[in-house]
């Protein structure tokens, strides 16, 4: 009697009510940093796969297939060394050993889809699909808020319908362009959710899903490299080869787990229209750096794609604003 007294009024002392404001008053701080972490993650992310877009262009005489290959190999030694410099083996262990037989099969279930995503990217430049390729990211992320709303039921609020509304003004002017939908448009867009969806509802770490994934496809990839050993003699005869290589393993890695962390971390219809960022940033590329020519409706088109994402960024500062302000009032 006498002790449940005494914890009567030691929860209802001044000092646990102070511990108990605070921890109420810092959750809605805690998601508006949250919110902040997870687009500077999809910002770094998208610039770094605007860099890998060069890749296939600055790896030349080597294959789009043969630059994948290469990559694959590359990726898992960068992630190796990621994992190495954030200490992060251990945590791998136990994240492995912890899953059953079902959790192994829905862990490797979405891996074929990002293997086929990574080739597609690396091919699709050098072989006459980068439109189409292009119309499957703009597309990519409407799908994903989709899926945020249809599956993870999520809500939009105005500004992200604007949001919406533009971007997918500038997907439909793309359409136009295009004329018809490619296999390799409907791959991007229609799997590419898929993957990211069945991450985030499985709850994997991002750098724990990617080195399973990468350590299935690498294996595979090296024994390609090894049996047609054409592309071997070109990179070892050259040491700017060498080093674009590991480059590439480097950006790659970073690139995949900033993105998956940031899909993981962001609401999905946040994290889908930020997405537009890399296909815009390869819009840019492609006038600035490998001088394509456009035309005025395909920059009116990537103009009503940027209002979107700049609406989605305003979006998340504004509820930032907001959260924050709500924590300091309370």
């Amino acid at each position: 009697m006498t002790r449940s007294i005494m914890s009567v009024s030691s929860a209802l002392s001044p000092s646990s009510i102070v511990v108990q404001h605070k921890a109420t008053t810092s959750q809605p701080a805690t998601a508006a940093k949250k919110l902040r972490f997870g687009v500077v993650l999809a910002l770094i992310s998208n610039v770094l796969f605007g860099v890998l877009y060069l890749y296939s262009h600055w790896l030349a005489p080597l294959s789009g297939t043969q630059v994948f290959l290469w990559r694959m190999v590359a990726m898992w030694f960068g992630l190796v060394g990621l994992l190495a410099m954030t200490q992060s083996f251990g945590q791998l262990k136990a994240f492995l050993m912890a899953l059953n037989t079902q959790q192994w099969v829905l862990l490797l279930l979405p891996t074929p889809i990002l293997a086929s995503q990574l080739w597609l990217f690396m091919w699709a430049p050098i072989n006459g699909q980068a439109v189409n390729t292009a119309m499957g990211y703009f597309l990519f992320p409407l799908m994903m808020v989709l899926m945020g709303c249809v599956v993870f039921k999520e809500t939009l609020n105005r500004l992200q319908w604007a949001a919406i509304i533009a971007a997918s003004a500038g997907v439909g002017l793309q359409f136009w362009l295009a004329g018809s939908v490619s296999w390799v448009t409907a791959w991007v867009c229609l799997t590419y959710p898929i993957y990211y969806g069945l991450r985030r509802w499985q709850g994997v770490p991002a750098l724990m899903g990617l080195f399973v994934d990468l350590s299935v496809i690498a294996p595979i990839a090296l024994g390609f490299l090894l049996w047609q050993n054409s592309s071997i003699s070109i990179v070892t005869g050259s040491m700017t080869m060498g080093l674009l290589l590991i480059g590439l393993g480097m950006i790659s890695a970073l690139a995949m787990q900033t993105n998956l962390k940031a899909s993981q971390v962001l609401p999905m219809n946040t994290f889908g229209m930020l997405s537009y960022l890399e296909p815009a940033l390869m819009f840019l590329l492609s006038i600035f750096v490998l001088h394509e020519a456009v035309n005025g409706t395909m920059i009116a088109s990537f103009a009503l794609i940027w209002v979107g994402v700049l609406l989605m960024i305003v979006n998340a500062i504004r509820v930032s604003k907001k959260s924050h302000s709500t924590a300091i009032c309370d």
